[in-house]
């Protein structure tokens, strides 16, 4: 398992640095305008109202936009946290059993990774 992490580590940098990226840019500004932005009022109403989000939606290129950040904000921080927490182990003497903390931690990114894919299709 250690050699196929060792083998995958450019392809899970990657994801990780993703992560990270939306981690610091996307998240937070979603959280601000959702959290803050609306319940204060700062965010006119009709700027969330449904039917100007369906017709954004609605369109091809809106679509895939709002489904490809969506994707983005599922996906992404999984890798980030799964990385993160491998590295973690490390650091707590676990050189031993690196190769299976991390198959685990990874094996659970992709099938959140899978499922929110799909939800992402489903929408």
């Amino acid at each position: 398992m250690k050699h196929l992490l060792l083998r995958l580590e450019p392809v899970i940098w990657l994801l990780f640095g993703a992560g990270i990226m939306v981690g610091t840019i996307l998240l937070p500004g979603y959280l601000l305008t959702m959290g803050l932005g609306v319940p204060l009022g700062i965010v006119p109403e009709q700027a969330l109202s449904y039917e100007r989000l369906h017709g954004m939606i609605a369109h091809p290129i809106g679509g895939l936009v709002f489904r490809g950040v969506a994707l983005a904000l599922i996906a992404l921080p999984l890798w980030k946290g799964a990385h993160h927490l491998r590295a973690l182990s490390v650091d707590f003497d676990g050189h031993d059993r690196d190769g299976l903390v991390g198959g685990v931690l990874y094996l659970i990114a992709v099938a959140g990774s899978v499922l929110g894919i799909l939800a992402v299709i489903r929408l």
